[in-house]
């Protein structure tokens, strides 16, 4: 409990700090760029047209009302939950000749990273909702909570972050092995196919002990069905995000100490 107070007190201390490393990184990923943020949301749009033409004629006759919705929900979170957990991975290493000149919370840098992928993720809610406009999707005041499964998701990222970035400063392999991970990840994770394609043991796995089922179910609650979520899938996303925080938090905690000396 102390801890999290601490990490509490050090986030309303370091706000400011935070803010002008995520519009750093905002400003250097669309530098020189015409487009600059419309990218956000013309490229999981461009993915979206790709994938759904792929596989949408594999997968229309399996109870998807709406194939492009369904593969941009899940889309957007993936998309999310990757790029900010690979940036936060090298956040420590990335900004080492800062942490020797002066002292800084290194957790500012792991929240910020994932901070300005939450950012590009509430952009990328832009193209969800003209492919929703596009297909003529199912609109209802349940699209309003789509914040709620962000939250979770984010500090799911925040605490999948910490633990990447404290490993990555000893083991640099971690980073090899990661994108491996999240390769099978991706392919365990229904977003361009329903998950009753799965064997029952394989599916029984995905749907109790993969966090990104959970958040992508939720999603597609709201802008497949119209609906709530279930009950069983917010408890499941919530417990997931504040188990990973806190295994983050603590290994980052346990670890940020010797950090100068690996750096």
């Amino acid at each position: 409990m102390r801890l999290f107070i601490a990490r509490i007190k050090g986030f309303i201390q370091y706000k400011d700090l935070m803010g002008q490393l995520v519009q750093r990184d905002l400003k250097l990923k669309y530098r020189r760029s015409v487009l600059g943020y419309l990218w956000s949301i013309l490229n999981p749009l461009f993915i979206m047209i790709i994938m759904a033409i792929v596989f949408s004629n594999m997968f229309h006759n399996r109870n998807i009302p709406n194939y492009p919705v369904y593969l941009m929900s899940g889309q957007v979170l993936f998309n999310f939950m990757n790029i900010s957990s690979r940036q936060a991975l090298s956040t420590i290493t990335g900004n080492a000749p800062l942490l020797k000149k002066t002292y800084l919370p290194k957790y500012v840098f792991v929240v910020s990273k994932v901070t300005s992928g939450l950012i590009d993720c509430i952009f990328s809610f832009g193209a969800l909702l003209l492919v929703m406009i596009f297909t003529k999707g199912c609109f209802s005041w349940y699209l309003l909570l789509f914040p709620l499964i962000v939250f979770q998701l984010y500090v799911f990222v925040v605490g999948l972050g910490m633990f990447l970035g404290a490993m990555n400063v000893f083991f640099r392999d971690i980073q090899y092995i990661y994108n491996a991970v999240v390769t099978a990840w991706m392919y365990l994770t229904p977003m361009f196919y329903p998950v009753e394609f799965l064997p029952d043991k394989l599916h029984w796995l995905v749907v109790h002990l993969n966090p990104m089922y959970a958040y992508i179910t939720q999603l597609r609650c709201l802008t497949l069905y119209g609906v709530f979520p279930d009950h069983h899938m917010i408890l499941y996303g919530c417990i997931d995000a504040v188990i990973m925080l806190i295994f983050g938090t603590w290994v980052f905690a346990k670890k940020q100490d010797k950090f100068i000396l690996y750096v």
